[in-house]
């Protein structure tokens, strides 16, 4: 098992307490099996159905596979005026 550190912005960051969160993967683990995990942690309920998750500074797909070496983040929705 290794760690992924979710970065996180916004309200993302104020509704889980912090800029990252650390989360425990099994090896093989996809984006989704990521957004599950981090489903079950207080602050979740700000997540929408399908969140944005960017890894290594792009967007990536649900049954992307991801690495602890990996920079991934939750990204938050934005409104513009």
């Amino acid at each position: 098992m290794s760690t992924v550190t979710v970065q996180l912005f916004a309200s993302y960051a104020e509704s889980f307490g912090g800029a990252t969160l650390k989360i425990p993967l099994d090896p093989g683990s996809t984006v989704g099996d990521l957004v599950h995990s981090i489903r079950s942690l207080p602050g979740a309920y700000v997540l929408p159905e399908s969140p944005r998750v960017a890894v290594n500074r792009r967007f990536a797909s649900f049954d992307q596979v991801v690495d602890s070496q990996d920079e991934v983040a939750l990204i938050p929705p934005v409104a513009g005026g």
